[in-house]
């Protein structure tokens, strides 16, 4: 049961924040501004998800007490006796939803997002494999009304991608698909295989928010090497006969970036900053995580991308997330991007894991 001091705690922050947004000088600040707004709008929330479930709870304990009590009215006791049962139904929902808007906003859930789908072991297959997730998100971003960019990417001979990054714009981009990074494996027979044999194969898959002003990532120059060539591979006409591709690195980190998509040289150094500058704060966020420990690394929005989360073997025609033991036998309809099952589950099974571990906080404070 939600503890009514652990909510009200939470709310006192809600009077300030507004009077914060009253003052002229706060809309002058944008950065301040939208951070105060996102808060307010989540408190907000939390204050009307607590109102309606505290008040269930009080109208079922009047309830329950006026049809023990003998002495009460007979037909105020017989309506009571029938309106608690909807009560008494409503309330799991409620306080679920009341969980739910405690946890700590999460502002990068609103942003675009930053894929990089890269093949791994199983050679020509992998690459193959690679070409087939990146069509399988394609699919689905359309079904969403999402918008795919594309940053770079290097083509295997024999189809599909040893590499490919893209970018990802739309409501809640990365609300949604910051569960899909971690490795992918898949087991059917290659179109290369003769005899039918079903090989095993991987791609790993990384997903990263967009940098926001708010972040404050800011990158010397003198910490960024760049490196000019000849583009490769399928693209426009510039590709093989200009030097406009772009390769990054960041010194500090070591963190490479590269793009050759775009024929202008200067639009490749721009797409190519933005994925730099998206993995140098997911890194930075990586290891904030770390430094909390394992109570946040175990949650699957936030988990090791190393980790093999889930298992797509054709044969049988069946999709394995790993992270939440859950199995569909529709991994046809899957690989044409119907994802949004999956990726709703795998949200709910986070929330769930997350308000869980804020309760046990919130406990330990109060002992």
């Amino acid at each position: 049961m939600i503890d009514r001091r652990h909510v009200e705690k939470a709310l006192t922050r809600l009077t300030e924040i507004e009077s914060r947004l009253a003052e002229p000088g706060t809309a002058s600040n944008q950065k301040l501004y939208q951070k105060l707004v996102r808060e307010h709008s989540a408190l907000k929330k939390l204050s009307d998800k607590a109102q309606h479930f505290f008040d269930l709870m009080t109208t079922f304990e009047e309830h329950s007490a006026l049809i023990k009590d003998e002495n009460s009215d007979c037909e105020l006791r017989e309506l009571a006796q029938s309106e608690i049962g909807e009560i008494e139904e409503a309330l799991p929902q409620a306080e679920r939803d009341l969980m739910f808007a405690l946890l700590p906003p999460e502002p990068s859930e609103e942003r675009n997002a930053i894929v990089e789908i890269r093949a791994g072991t199983g050679g020509d297959e992998a690459a193959l494999f690679a070409g087939d997730l990146f069509r399988m998100y394609s699919r689905f971003s359309e079904t969403q009304g999402w918008k795919i960019n594309l940053i770079n990417a290097s083509a295997s001979e024999v189809g599909g991608f040893k590499e490919i990054t893209f970018s990802v714009e739309g409501a809640n981009v990365y609300k949604v698909l910051q569960y899909e990074s971690g490795g992918h494996r898949v087991q059917r027979i290659p179109v290369t295989e003769s005899s039918g044999r079903i090989h095993t194969s991987a791609a790993t898959v990384a997903v990263f928010p967009e940098v926001e002003a708010e972040d404050d990532i800011n990158i010397p120059p003198d910490e960024v090497r760049v490196d000019i060539y000849r583009a490769s591979g399928p693209g426009g006409q510039s590709v093989n006969t200009t030097d406009s591709a772009v390769r990054l690195t960041h010194i500090p980190t070591g963190v490479v970036v590269q793009c050759q998509d775009e024929k202008s040289q200067q639009r490749n150094r721009e797409k190519a900053m933005k994925v730099l500058t998206a993995r140098i704060l997911d890194k930075r966020r990586q290891d904030e995580a770390d430094a909390m420990g394992k109570k946040r690394r175990a949650l699957i929005g936030s988990g090791d991308r190393s980790e093999r989360i889930r298992t797509y073997n054709f044969p049988q025609n069946r999709l394995t997330d790993h992270r939440i033991n859950m199995t569909l036998y529709s991994l046809d309809r899957a690989m044409e991007g119907a994802l949004e099952d999956l990726t709703n589950v795998l949200r709910e099974h986070d929330l769930q894991e997350r308000v869980a571990q804020e309760l046990k906080d919130l406990a330990a404070e109060s002992s």
